[in-house]
């Protein structure tokens, strides 16, 4: 078959090779014409294939590969008459001698354009964009046209993910860039460059395309010494906040160092977590991340600002440096260290809806949270026209403790969470050349340990765990230990427009799960309480993956052939599968450019997955105070097809940009679930051999617009999900169907010089399905808006407001919020002296209702109460 569509690609179409069309402009005396400017462009259109300037003796060269019969060619310069006449695409040597022709001017006035276009990279003015109340490149980027920044800080553009954040050029924070946005003044950027069609590895720039885009920020300076220092102090209770973040950059080398504490709500740890996939490891399956096999009763996180909610005690400190070497190296050093204590307090009212009857749970709870974390990664990278080498080394450590205390009616509960974690990896990858073949070494090899302990007092699951009596306390522990390694072989060949890169690879993971379940009557269960599981992964793939591109389009097939080996034992249980499989998992992805302003992308891809340690482990394990689990079946396989659909438009000129994403997928799974939910609210939850399927379709679309003379950014946004899947809910087949729909809009407009607005709305609605019968639709609306007063030079007043309403059981909750910001800036010294009182109002507490697959669960989350501070920040 792949043969068979290589084929049809080669006949089909025919191969060109490079057409130079060069010559002189001249003007009829045979003087040349300096600056002239030489368009290339499809026949019959405005679509542009590539442009010159002419130098001093008017000479001009254009060097394109497109396969039309013939181009139209335009001359134009100021002062002569415009030719435009049609050409044979072939190379040749055309002069051109321009009449004089004189032009009346009219009076003109000339405004610098916000956003500009130069090929495939967008520049985004960021003084048009800065506002008198913005203080980081983070506050300015949200009102950028096409760019989205979400509340974890990750930046979208036209609905993807970027690929890569630089400044001036270099990755110093390697996906971490949360850090610089928040930091970085917004006063030492001049433009924000989104770079369209990114390819990160330079070798293979001309070879293969990329349809992903990366940021760029271009610094005033090229020497450019920046950061700041704040400190904040205020009451009820006592608060602080500390930053000194300095910032280092010039051509050979950048430096970020920060330290920053506070207990005010603000989740600076936020800014470590990484925000992108390093193109090492985007083609790699990963056994790296840490699992959570158990848990404390925790809240719902309430659906906006984390500082009205957020109860915590934070120190951050992280040292990152890049230095550029000899011969095109770099070496990169990334250290960071967080400690954390955060408190919840609220309550959950969880109405449990079965196919035979509604149990109802109301816990009261009381959460604290210990954490530590280290993380460190040194990386050595070459990323030359000719060479490209990475290596990097990472080390990551996580020493977290938990606390809850629960009341229900019937009883109070005690929960202690041990859960550590260790890791440590080494990733390389490099391209190098033998003759005229470009050849691709991947390696990746990763250790990591999760031991975790969960204490219960009193004992739960009396039926299962003390043969239906009452005890005192459980104990269950996990150790798993994992060996994980990824590496494979490549090389790419381009045949003009085809682009063909063979891979083949081996990946083996090696996993150790150690569990048990201790009593206070029982210093350890045996049998079906206790796990002694290694489980052994292997898998072999070949793959080709195939690049066309031609005029418009660009398609991308990957053909992986995998031959994939489980081994699973368990000896004190005598359980063990053995599975040995060899699939096949194509993936189509085309993108049509129909202009210079819309394109088409869509994707296809049948993908095979195989269950993990987690979801397949022979005897029981506590995972909460009310959820004991094991999955005593055999491995979980499930057929995945998915299909999307995207539309862009963009037009920098205007400030217009619009997405539209639809995706549809399908899994066919061999394992369906049992779950069992007892009278107290309690679930046991298991798995058996039965077919079944889960269907999922969400679409979504996004306008954003902006106006230059109103200075006004405006955004409309909305989606719709609908997910179908069955489920044995209390020994009854259930089908269960979840609906999910928002739609919202944003403006920023600059009212009067002095006066700027900000109001954003959004309305969430979401109910469930089961058996036939649909339950009560939960709808919860949010409004924000923001009076920035700018009075003079040096003052700066804000009102900020935000309004909450949604439904609960029985009756509707509404919270408003208000928030009053002072600012004198003394702008010689470079010093904000900055008053804000938040939640004027001192609203405590804020209820919300969520949906999951056969619950509605009621929160009730107490809120940070009014608080004054004071804060001085300094410009370094």
């Amino acid at each position: 078959m792949i043969k068979n569509l290589i084929l049809f690609f080669l006949i089909s179409n025919t191969i060109n090779s490079q057409t130079t069309i060069k010559g002189k402009i001249s003007d009829l005396d045979g003087n040349p014409i300096p600056n002239a400017s030489v368009v290339i462009n499809y026949r019959s259109s405005e679509d542009i294939i590539a442009f010159s300037i002419t130098d001093e003796k008017g000479n001009y060269s254009i060097t394109f590969s497109k396969s039309q019969d013939e181009i139209d060619i335009k001359v134009s310069s100021i002062d002569f008459e415009t030719i435009n006449e049609t050409l044979k695409n072939e190379s040749q040597r055309k002069d051109f001698r321009l009449n004089t022709k004189v032009f009346e001017l009219k009076e003109v006035v000339v405004e610098s354009q916000p956003i500009t276009q130069d090929g495939d990279t967008i520049k985004y003015s960021v003084n048009t964009f800065a506002k008198e109340q913005d203080r980081s490149i983070a506050d300015v980027l949200k009102r950028m046209p096409g760019i989205e920044v979400l509340s974890d800080g990750k930046i979208l553009y036209q609905g993807k993910p970027i690929n890569k954040y630089y400044i001036e050029g270099l990755d110093l924070l390697e996906g971490k860039y949360n850090l610089a946005n928040e930091n970085l003044p917004y006063k030492d950027v001049t433009q924000v460059q989104i770079l369209e069609n990114h390819q990160p590895i330079k070798m293979l720039d001309s070879l293969k395309f990329s349809d992903d885009a990366a940021l760029n920020i271009k610094l005033r300076k090229s020497y450019t010494f920046t950061g700041q220092a704040k400190i904040g102090s205020g009451f009820s209770p006592l608060l602080w906040e500390t930053n000194i973040t300095p910032m280092l950059f010039t051509k050979k080398q950048q430096m970020l160092a920060s330290y920053q504490s506070n207990n005010t709500g603000s989740n600076i740890a936020l800014q470590l977590e990484s925000l992108t996939i390093d193109d090492l490891f985007n083609q790699f399956e990963s056994s790296n991340e840490k699992t959570n096999w158990l848990s404390i009763q925790q809240l719902s996180i309430p659906d906006f600002s984390e500082k009205r909610w957020l109860d915590n005690n934070i120190h951050l400190l992280t040292f990152n440096h890049l230095q550029k070497l000899r011969k095109n190296y770099e070496l990169r050093l990334n250290i960071s260290y967080v400690n954390d204590y955060q408190q919840q307090n609220g309550y959950t009212n969880t109405q449990f809806i079965t196919p035979t009857n509604t149990i109802n749970l109301l816990e009261e709870k009381n959460n604290l949270f210990f954490s530590d974390a280290l993380q460190t990664n040194i990386t050595l990278q070459k990323n030359a026209d000719k060479n490209y080498f990475k290596n990097c080394l990472d080390f990551e450590g996580s020493w977290d403790r938990q606390r809850g205390l629960l009341y229900t009616v019937n009883e109070n509960v005690t929960q202690n969470l041990t859960n550590h974690y260790l890791k440590i990896s080494n990733s390389h990858k490099s391209i190098f050349a033998i003759g005229k073949q470009l050849f691709t070494l991947n390696s990746y090899a990763g250790f990591n340990k999760t031991p975790q302990t969960l204490k219960v007092d009193p004992g739960q699951f009396e039926a299962i765990l003390n043969n239906n009596n009452l005890y005192e306390e459980v104990i269950q522990r996990v150790d798993l230990k994992t060996f994980y390694t990824n590496n494979s072989f490549s090389f790419i060949k381009g045949y003009n427009q085809l682009t063909l890169e063979p891979r083949v690879g081996f990946q083996i993971e090696n996993q150790t799960l150690n569990s048990r379940i201790a009593t206070s009557e029982n210093t350890i269960l045996s049998g079906e309480f206790s796990n002694n599981l290694d489980w052994m992964r292997s898998k072999i793939y070949f793959e080709l993956q195939t690049q066309y591109q031609k005029n418009k389009w660009r398609l991308e097939l990957t053909t992986p052939v995998n031959i994939q080996s489980y081994t699973i034992n368990d000896n004190p249980l005598q359980e063990k599968e053995s599975l040995h499989r060899t699939t096949f998992e194509p993936r189509l992805s085309v993108i049509y450019d129909l202009n210079t302003y819309w394109k088409i992308n869509s994707s296809v891809s049948i993908t095979n997955q195989f269950g993990t340690i987690n979801q397949l482990y022979y005897a029981y394990i506590l995972q909460n105070y009310r959820s004991i689990q094991r999955i005593n079946a055999p491995l979980l396989q499930t057929l995945n097809q998915n299909k999307s659909l995207g539309v862009n438009f963009r037009d920098p000129l205007t400030a217009l940009f619009c997405t539209f994403i639809y995706t549809n997928s399908k899994s066919d799974n061999n394992l369906l679930y049992v779950t069992q939910v007892l009278t107290n609210g309690s679930t046991i939850m298991k798995a058996i051999e039965q077919k079944n399927t889960r269907v999922n379709q969400s679409v979504s679309a996004r306008i954003n617009k902006y106006f230059n003379k109103l200075k006004t950014n405006a955004i409309l946004n909305g989606s719709y999900s609908v997910t179908k899947f069955q489920q044995i809910l209390n020994f009854n087949d259930t089908a269960i169907k979840n609906v999910n729909w928002s739609f919202g809009n944003k403006i920023d407009i600059d009212v009067f010089e002095w006066l700027n607005l900000e109001y954003q709305s959004n309305w969430t609605f979401s109910k469930n399905k089961i058996q036939e019968e649909f339950n009560s639709t939960i709808m919860q609306q949010n409004h924000s808006m923001n009076l920035n007063f700018n009075l003079n030079n040096n003052h700066f007043f804000a009102i900020k407001s935000e309004y909450i309403n949604n439904n609960l059981f029985t009756e509707r909750s509404e919270n408003l919020f208000t928030d009053l910001i002072y600012r004198y800036t003394i702008k010689k010294k470079k010093i904000d002296l900055e008053f804000q009182i938040n939640n004027l109002f001192n609203t405590t507490n804020f209820k919300t209702v969520s949906i999951s697959d056969y619950s509605y669960i009621e929160t009730g989350f107490n809120l940070r109460p009014r608080q004054a501070m004071f804060k001085i920040t300094f410009a370094l």
